[in-house]
């Protein structure tokens, strides 16, 4: 194999395959990319047996081949060359020569037939949304993925396509968010819906534009779920299991509804943050007023009081939240004005835009408060 490319081109794309190598694995290759040479392409392969990510880099190949290089030692070298373009050679023994500028490399690969081959996505459903729309619901949701195991389905995110709407549900048990944004063209089945593991999920959330309009296509195989982004693809298999019926979870009405700015809710729950840590553990008391939510706070560092002005009244109705939970939702909420909806110390407080729209929800579950801070 032997081809020359530009190197930031090609440590963009290292970058983007490197994070599905596995750390450590009883499998040498494993550990390692697959580098792929065929006509004026180089393909860059990562894959850990749980997900996969392959990315097309520009090339001029002199030579078509294979080769599986260690993803740390290739992609520090590939970093740390200072000249713009780089070119790679491998031997029939599987020693590669790597020349950018005046810096020179030999090191050793592996065969690629010792790479395990990345699963085929049959492809039974396709579906095309825009990049920055699946980057922000995949961003806006992810934090209410489950990190406990003995759910395995809900360490994932269902995806929910119906008509132009797709959904994307994230629950932990503690709290639930759901994003809703419109499809390029309407499914052809009347309703898919498949959990997608949290650790691709991420990667596609990384490998997406926030402000690229470009379409990014979204394959449905019986096993396997594939997304196609720009110049890369990330393949997962898709987790089983019977996901939490989220349309039950969600209150259908609510006794109170308050309209908040999200910046100033969010600036009064971190000020009465800083009190509270790890070691140091309470839930912030709310207490919505007539136009006013009073907060406070107290641990064995001291007390934390605040106060948010609110349109509408709660009639002092109070709830304790779990400071985290409301702060991920405070950041994640992508319009300046909220909507709460409220109905008792026991149930749960419902985030909404403010201007009646349904493009997101987030759920949080109260926590009990005593009858005094």
């Amino acid at each position: 194999m032997k081809f020359s490319c530009d190197r930031s081109l090609l440590l963009a794309g290292l970058t983007i395959s490197a994070r599905a190598a596995a750390a450590k694995s009883t499998i040498p290759a494993l550990e390692g990319l697959l580098l792929t040479a065929t006509e004026d392409e180089l393909t860059i392969t990562g894959y850990n047996l749980k997900t996969g990510v392959r990315t097309r880099v520009p090339a001029d190949i002199a030579e078509e081949g294979s080769i599986v290089l260690n993803a740390r030692l290739f992609g520090d070298i590939v970093r740390k060359m200072s000249d713009s373009y780089l070119k790679l050679e491998s031997d029939s023994g599987l020693l590669v020569k790597l020349t950018c500028g005046r810096s020179s490399f030999e090191i050793m690969g592996s065969n690629a037939e010792d790479f395990p081959e990345l699963p085929t996505v049959e492809e039974e459903n396709t579906f095309h949304i825009q990049e920055k729309k699946l980057k922000a619901m995949i961003d806006q949701t992810l934090f209410a993925v489950s990190t406990n195991e003995s759910r395995p389905v809900h360490t994932g995110s269902l995806f929910e396509a119906e008509g132009k709407v797709l959904t994307v549900v994230s629950v932990d048990g503690f709290r639930l968010a759901l994003r809703r944004e419109e499809l390029e063209e309407a499914v052809s089945d009347s309703r898919i819906s498949f959990v997608v593991p949290a650790a691709a999920l991420t990667e596609v959330g990384r490998i997406a534009g926030a402000d690229s309009e470009d379409s990014a296509s979204i394959h449905l195989g019986s096993r396997h779920i594939l997304f196609n982004i720009g110049d890369s693809e990330v393949i997962s298999r898709k987790l089983e299991g019977e996901f939490l019926d989220y349309r039950k979870s969600i209150p259908a009405s609510a006794k109170y509804e308050l309209l908040g700015q999200r910046r100033e809710l969010l600036d009064s729950f971190e000020r009465v943050s800083l009190i509270i840590s790890e070691k140091y553990k309470s839930p912030i008391r709310c207490r919505f007023g007539d136009g006013f939510l009073d907060l406070t706070s107290a641990t064995a560092l001291g007390k934390a009081s605040d106060q948010c002005p609110l349109k509408g009244n709660g009639e002092d109705l109070e709830i304790g939240f779990n400071n985290r939970y409301m702060l991920d939702a405070l950041r994640a909420a992508p319009v300046d004005e909220l909507k709460l909806q409220l109905s008792s110390g026991a149930s749960p407080c419902i985030l909404l835009p403010g201007d009646g729209t349904d493009s997101f929800l987030y759920l949080i579950l109260p926590v009990r408060i005593r009858s005094e801070v």
